[in-house]
Formats: C-alpha cells, sequence, structure tokens
C-alpha cells in the first residue's frame, strides 16, 4: 500500500463543503482528480512550484460527485477513488489543502463568470490542466478564465497534459480502461501505485472456509471502479497490517453463483476475525480468467496453483 508522509495524517481530511477563505492569498489547483494519478501528480507539482515561487499556500479546488453524475448520469464513470481517499492522495501529493464543492445542477446552470466570483475571486494564482472547462454547457475554457483572471486579480497557469514513455495520455479514463480488462499492473503504471477497493467484510456462503481458504468477502460501494472477472495477486491491508493475497473477482461460475463478489484470502491465514471490519484490496498482478472446472478436486488444485503463483511476485513487495 501506498505510504504517504506523516503530514497527511496531521492534516484535516473532510468530504464535507469547505468555505472559500481567501484572506490570505492562496495558489488554486482545481480539477476533478479521481484517482490522484501520475498525470495529476504532475500538475500538483506545478502548482506547488507556482505557490513556492509566489510565497502562497496550495489549495486543490475540487467537486464530488463527479460532474457526469449531474450533467450526463447515463455516461457518469465508475470512480476509481472515493471522495475522502482523493482528499489523502490530494494532501500527500503536495496540497496544503483541499476544498470539496458539492457539484449540483445550480452549480452546472452557473456562467463562467459566476463561477469564478463564487469560487475563485480573491485568490493569487489558478492552476489548470490545458483542457480545463468550467461554466454551464461547458461553455468557459483556459482563455475564459484567462480574461476573468484580468478581471478579477488572479493569474493563470494551464499545464499540457501529460503522457507515459510511449506517448500515451496519463488520464482517469485510462486508469478504468486498463482496470476493467484487468491489467491492474498496466493501471499501476498510470497511478504509480497499487489500484485499491475498499469496503466492509461482510458474510458470504462461508464455502472458501469449508474448502480451506477463508476469505474476506468485501461489501463495495457501488459506483466505484471494479476490476474485471478474474482472480489476482495482491495484497489484504487492515488495522495497519498488508498481508499478502490472492483475490477473486466474479460470480464465481464454478459453484453457478449469480452475484459478483469480491473476496480475498491472505495467504496461509486462517486467525484473522474481518467480518464487519473495513479493509482495503490492492492489486498487483492478474493471475488468470474466472473458469468452470471439471470437479471439486480439480478446482481445489487450481486454487493451490493460484495461490503458489500469488506468492512469488509478492514475497519481495511484503
Amino acid at each position: 500500500m501506498t505510504e504517504y508522509p506523516a503530514r497527511m495524517a496531521e492534516a484535516s481530511v473532510s468530504a464535507a463543503p469547505q468555505r472559500r477563505d481567501y484572506s490570505s492569498p492562496l495558489t488554486v489547483c482545481i480539477g476533478v482528480f479521481d484517482g490522484v494519478h501520475r498525470g495529476h501528480q504532475i500538475m500538483l507539482n506545478v502548482g506547488r512550484a507556482v505557490a513556492r515561487d509566489s510565497d502562497t499556500e496550495l489549495e486543490v479546488l475540487t467537486f464530488d460527485p463527479h460532474p457526469a453524475y449531474i450533467v450526463k448520469p447515463e455516461a457518469a464513470p465508475p470512480m476509481i477513488s472515493s471522495i475522502s481517499e482523493r482528499t489523502e492522495l490530494l494532501l500527500a501529493a503536495g496540497a496544503d489543502r483541499v476544498r470539496v464543492i458539492p457539484f449540483t445542477h445550480e452549480l452546472a446552470q452557473q456562467t463562467p463568470e459566476e463561477f469564478v466570483k463564487q469560487h475563485l475571486a480573491g485568490c493569487l494564482n489558478v492552476v489548470v490542466g490545458q483542457n480545463f472547462t468550467f461554466g454551464a454547457g461547458a461553455s468557459g475554457n483556459v482563455e475564459t478564465l484567462r480574461d476573468l483572471g484580468g478581471t478579477y486579480g488572479f493569474s493563470v497557469h494551464s499545464v499540457d497534459l501529460a503522457t507515459d514513455g510511449a506517448g500515451a495520455t496519463l488520464s482517469s479514463s485510462r486508469v478504468r480502461r486498463l482496470v476493467q480488462k484487468g491489467d491492474v499492473a498496466g493501471a499501476m503504471q498510470v497511478l504509480g501505485r497499487e489500484f485499491t477497493l475498499a469496503g466492509t467484510v461482510v458474510y458470504g456462503d462461508q464455502r472458501g472456509r469449508q474448502l480451506g481458504y477463508p476469505t474476506a468477502n468485501l461489501r463495495w460501494d457501488m459506483n466505484r471502479l471494479i476490476p474485471g472477472d478474474g482472480v489476482y495477486a495482491g495484497f489484504l491491508v487492515w488495522n495497519s497490517h498488508r498481508y499478502p493475497a490472492a483475490i477473486s473477482v466474479g460470480t464465481n461460475p464454478q459453484f453457478e453463483g449469480a452475484e459478483k463478489r469480491i473476496e480475498a484470502y491472505a495467504l496461509d491465514r486462517e486467525d484473522l476475525q474481518l467480518y464487519g471490519e473495513t479493509v482495503e484490496f490492492e492489486f498487483t498482478d492478474f493471475l488468470r480468467h474466472q473458469e468452470v472446472f471439471p470437479d471439486l478436486d480439480a478446482y481445489l488444485e487450481q486454487m493451490r496453483i493460484d495461490v503458489d503463483r500469488a506468492r512469488p511476485p509478492l514475497s519481495s513487495q511484503s
């Protein structure tokens, strides 16, 4: 699991709407920042540099829910991170504070100038991506923001879209595509850390325990991004401990399951009391697709193979 600097634990992390406070000059970085991937981190680096050069603090302004859930709900994307996780990641990436603006129908109908007047008037610098749009119908862009900055007294710094070594854009949509097809290792390259999913451990069928592989069955927020069906190597994180694990995503077709499950077996651990606990699953490698085996013995043999395959790449990371 990503280790965050100690400063994060000391910062105030809240998903509640926060009041604008420009009683002292600020540099404001604006975006949704879902996942806080490497591209976002580059933008925050620019924000930190601008804040340092102007002797200001860096505030990140973000939105919850994702604007698409209000503007075009049928196309709203599954979220890579919850708002509390996003806040923690933004603080870890260098923000001095995070301001969460509730994205409402009223906000979506504001003109660009109304948005600036309500949320940015009084700040010193604004940092955005080059494809930034705002205001009703996405009618405002970076040039609009620059024009309004001249009126309301702030300078605007736009940041080019970040790409990897092959020239592919580092984006939240790319992370979603990779995770949904099971390429969690590829997603890790874009995120700069493991893809994770948190939730509460609930009772399942108890079948894993009967077969000698007790699993933690995860209840997750249904608007969250989940990996494609399959078996993965990863970690189960609980109570500050990180346990190597084999993780299954899918309906368990071996037993004609109908409900999608996400469950993890902490390797060689049968003593963990996890029911009702909040845990996090980290996904590091895809092992295989879900499949049906000819009999229970063949299925158990495959589970043994899965556990053995999960072990080697994890041993050096523990």
